[in-house]
């Protein structure tokens, strides 16, 4: 019975330290920081992985993690130099560099990312009021230097580092794009009608060149035609002229026998018989 009782008081004992244990060791990974609090003081800041101690039940432990962290921050409306309504989604790199001042000043994550959204947002829209949209689309690294230095000042005494800031897309408001896209489009056309009316004037001109070159090119062989005709003309007259020489009756023969030939076929005709022309038919 004793030994019973004795191996029930060893368990007991072995049980309450395991848990004397359990409820006093912090296990660190070396992602994190541990937070050690006590009646809502901060009574101990682990930054070193491993194991460490707390008070059982009276201690609590918040982590953090020290890693540099992505924050995705929602699309904001930024009015520009030029009075022009602009949709900025962006996103800022972090991390937690002093974890004693972060819980003292933000207490939570969640509260964090709230603060860096409206300090981040505030940098933007004072630096985009500088500038005009088409400078903003061309030249985002030089504002953005200034959105950064605004923005890691602003959060550094919440123990808080901003490494960069970017901007994924610059959008047009809904409501916007409808408007500047006809007025795109109303652009598109009045270039194309432009480019279509001096493709016709360049047409008209190609056309009038085409056919001042066929009216003289038309003219030239006229020209040449009548040459040749003319020299035709000339070599028969010449021909007909060195016939008559050699042979002045025959010539007068067979030139009187075209003329029966024009003439006589299908016609009544009444010549005197004292007519030369008929010297040949008597």
């Amino acid at each position: 019975m004793n030994k019973t009782m004795r191996i029930i008081g060893i368990a007991t004992t072995v049980v309450l330290v395991v848990l004397f244990l359990s409820f006093s060791i912090v296990i660190v990974d070396e992602t994190q920081y541990a937070v050690v609090i006590r009646f809502g003081e901060i009574v101990k800041v682990i930054t070193k992985p491993g194991l460490a101690f707390k008070t059982p039940f009276v201690d609590t432990v918040t982590k953090l993690d020290k890693r540099y962290t992505i924050y995705d921050i929602p699309p904001e409306r930024i009015i520009t130099s030029d009075k022009k309504t602009l949709v900025i989604d962006s996103y800022i790199i972090w991390r937690i560099s002093d974890p004693k001042r972060f819980i003292e000043s933000m207490r939570s994550e969640s509260l964090a990312l709230s603060r860096l959204d409206d300090i981040v947002y505030s940098g933007l829209r004072n630096s985009l009021a500088k500038y005009d949209m088409d400078t903003i689309v061309t030249q985002e690294k030089d504002f953005l230097k200034e959105v950064l230095s605004f923005s890691a000042s602003n959060v550094k005494t919440f123990g808080i580092e901003i490494v960069d800031v970017r901007i994924k897309k610059t959008d047009l408001p809904i409501e916007n794009r409808n408007a500047v896209f006809e007025r795109m489009k109303s652009e598109r056309q009045s270039i194309a009608a432009l480019i279509r009316a001096e493709g016709e004037k360049e047409a008209q001109r190609i056309r009038s060149e085409a056919d001042k070159k066929a009216l003289i090119i038309q003219s030239q062989a006229q020209s040449d035609a009548e040459q040749i005709k003319g020299t035709g003309e000339a070599s028969a007259t010449k021909i007909y002229s060195q016939a008559y020489s050699q042979d002045p009756q025959f010539y007068k023969l067979w030139k009187t026998l075209e003329s029966y030939g024009d003439i006589i076929p299908g016609s009544v005709i009444l010549l005197d018989e004292e007519m030369d022309i008929l010297d040949y038919l008597k």
